[in-house]
């Protein structure tokens, strides 16, 4: 995906067609799992795909779970949960925001030069920085939920770490936030979200989070604010630098926005369990 300008108008309205179409479109971009295709595709309905982006977990919240539950069973190595972990979590994508992420990598290491990062991050090769940062951040990620399938509390913020790594594509195309090049699907995204709808799912996260939380383990149940703020603020590294080096966001840069928002948060999960 890649943006439009920033001054374009935020999501409206409220009706169910609307709602229902950006649902399906979250789905079919976030998520394997075949859904109906949107009966359209517009900026109003894309911005409502990205306040919805987090319920296009679900199938990654069961593997998740599902998997932790197993290597709690068969008591297997912490680096091997985290290592399945992250498998089923790249099959149920696609591999995806691996793929934006090695494209935004390698973009970003090419040039200083916007359109030659541009045309490297058009191409779809990855190369020797691509790679690299799809190698690490896989490595961060198995590492810390093989940790975080320890303890139902850790099973718990891996789950709002997953949320909050979907959540923040609503914060990356807040109002304002503008496209690095006028086609692609992005085009419909970048610019799309209010700041108050954002405010109001983060609201509505942090609450769900927060009962989950408690739920797991009542002493720890703020743990999720520091797991939601590392989200977030990977988010805003990541959608800075491409504004500043790219002239706005693509959807490689929403793609990377995941990636690094989820291996934050997970990391500073497993600093709390």
């Amino acid at each position: 995906m890649s943006g439009t300008d920033g001054d374009a108008p935020a999501v409206g309205g409220t009706g169910s067609g609307r709602w229902a179409d950006g649902l399906r479109l979250a789905w079919g971009m976030l998520s394997a799992v075949p859904v109906p295709p949107p009966r359209r595709v517009d900026r109003p309905v894309a911005g409502v795909a990205m306040l919805l982006a987090p319920l296009a977990t679900l199938p990654l919240l069961a593997a998740w779970v599902g998997c932790a539950l197993v290597a709690r069973w068969a008591a297997a190595p912490p680096l091997v949960t985290g290592a399945v972990a992250v498998a089923l979590l790249v099959l149920l994508t696609r591999a995806m925001h691996q793929d934006g992420l090695a494209d935004y990598a390698d973009g970003l290491s090419s040039s200083y030069d916007r359109d030659r990062a541009l045309a490297v991050m058009r191409t779809g090769d990855v190369g020797p920085s691509g790679a690299t940062a799809i190698a690490l951040l896989l490595l961060l990620q198995a590492a810390s939920l093989g940790a975080l399938a320890s303890s139902w509390h850790g099973v718990a913020l891996g789950a709002v770490a997953l949320v909050v790594s979907r959540h923040v594509l609503a914060w990356g195309c807040l109002r304002g936030v503008p496209s690095a090049r006028p086609g692609g699907l992005g085009a419909m995204v970048a610019g799309s979200v209010a700041p108050w709808q954002a405010g109001a799912a983060l609201a509505v996260l942090l609450a769900g989070a927060g009962l989950l939380g408690a739920a797991a383990t009542p002493a720890g149940w703020w743990h999720v604010l520091p797991c939601a703020a590392a989200g977030l603020v990977g988010c805003w590294l990541v959608v800075e630098r491409a504004v500043r080096r790219l002239g706005g966001i693509t959807g490689d840069v929403l793609g990377a926005a995941i990636e690094v928002s989820l291996t934050l948060s997970l990391v500073v999960a497993s600093l709390l369990v």
